[in-house]
């Protein structure tokens, strides 16, 4: 497709690092724990404020429906999203994930991250 980057690395003029979170991660929905983990990656792109990946079997993916919605990122693939259900509260697309990331972002594959107006994401430690 003419004018769209795919499959690009990320460079000086758009830096991403992927860490290890040293701390453990919890993300609630009116202080229902929905994910908790102590192996979330920190993903830090450019000069947005960083992004915690959660691995799928540190969420309770039964909250979780997949919805239509996709979209792709240049450096990092086609997103999923994930609407949250808890007792009938609907949150719509509140959690997105990389199935099938660029090879760059590999660590991410599978994980889930969350939007932080839509859930509260806590780093205890």
């Amino acid at each position: 497709m003419q004018g769209r980057r795919s499959d690009e690395s990320p460079g000086p003029d758009h830096p991403i690092t992927l860490t290890p979170c040293p701390t453990r991660i919890r993300v609630l929905h009116d202080g229902h724990p929905v994910a908790d983990t102590e192996a979330a990656i920190r993903l830090q792109e450019a000069s947005y404020p960083p992004v915690y990946y959660i691995p799928r079997d540190d969420v309770v993916m039964g909250f979780f429906g997949k919805t239509r919605r996709v979209s792709e990122c240049p450096y990092k693939g086609t997103a999923s999203y994930y609407s949250l259900n808890i007792g009938g509260d609907v949150i719509e697309d509140a959690a997105w994930s990389y199935e099938t990331p660029y090879p760059a972002m590999l660590p991410i594959e599978g994980y889930l991250a969350f939007y932080p107006d839509k859930v509260t994401i806590e780093e205890i430690g």
